[in-house]
């Protein structure tokens, strides 16, 4: 009798037992399954996010003639957005320009004076590279300013228009980019300027602005490039733009601030550093750096 019923008693446990474990188990399952579920969607929302930012054109602004405390520099280097600046070499603020803009993951330039077709060599500056200069004279007028302009990844031309149109004193220059392990970014003052195709032939990244910002003193008018630079990055996923400080300094903060404003979301605002490593696959390494 003992053994009938015990074997009644496991085959009712049995039966139930399939019942017993779907109780117990169900409601966990189900809050596994709805707390899942959020976190799907966002993983979801996060990589349309990603998705979309990868998309999304780069504008480089490049701010040239820091170094000498012109008008306007305090207001640039309080700009929300990630710029370049090209600081000029042996002047009063060559040092502390590159340094509070390096302090603000901003990318720093040397912004190297070079001769113009005209004009008054008195604009350019000291440390200026000439047409007739002979090769050494250009090399060691390169490696100097160079070493005067700390946390520098490039370089890039103060005026110019003459220089750059000279392939012989181009190469030199670009020659000490490359043994620095820097890049050259041309500014265009010369429609003939033949530093892009030496570039391409030393395995330099072709890098050029494409629009000036300030080529007209007032704050409407960079609003206007600024317009320009964002239908340029759409079209070719990615625009280099140069302003200045100096007379227009602040008029040019002015617009670059008001002008971002409209640009939020459709552009990205990325170093030249950034570009250059994202569109030439280039990895710039500073020439010198402060404690």
């Amino acid at each position: 009798m003992y053994d009938s019923k015990g074997k009644y008693k496991h085959y009712l446990l049995y039966l139930l037992l399939p019942v017993l474990v779907i109780g117990v188990c169900s409601p966990a399952a189900e809050g596994n399954v709805s707390a899942s579920a959020p976190l799907q969607a966002a993983t979801s929302t996060q990589k349309q996010k990603k998705d979309s930012a990868a998309t999304r054109s780069r504008v480089a602004i490049i701010i040239d003639d820091l170094g000498n405390g012109l008008r306007g520099t305090d207001e640039i280097l309080s700009l929300p957005i990630k710029l370049t600046v090209a600081v000029m070499p042996f002047l009063s603020t060559t040092e502390s320009d590159a340094r509070r803009a390096h302090e603000r993951g901003y990318d720093v330039l040397l912004h190297l004076p070079m001769e113009p077709r005209q004009g008054k060599p008195s604009w350019l500056g000291p440390g200026a590279i000439l047409a007739d200069m002979s090769d050494a004279e250009v090399h060691s007028r390169v490696e100097a300013a160079l070493d005067n302009v700390p946390f520098a990844i490039g370089i890039n031309n103060h005026m110019g228009s003459k220089v750059t149109g000279n392939e012989r004193v181009m190469r030199i220059v670009l020659a000490v980019c490359k043994d620095r392990g820097l890049f050259y970014l041309d500014s265009k003052t010369n429609s003939r300027s033949v530093v892009g195709k030496i570039a391409r032939e030393m395995g330099l990244p072709p890098v050029e602005n494409h629009i000036f910002l300030d080529d007209t003193h007032s704050v409407n008018h960079v609003i206007k490039q600024l317009r320009l630079v964002g239908e340029k990055a759409e079209a070719q996923r990615y625009c280099v733009t140069i302003g200045h400080v100096g007379i227009q300094g602040k008029k040019t903060a002015a617009g670059i601030r008001s002008g971002i404003e409209a640009m939020k979301g459709q552009v990205d605002f990325v170093g030249i550093s950034d570009l250059v490593r994202e569109e030439w696959h280039w990895s710039p390494r500073p020439s010198l750096t402060f404690p």
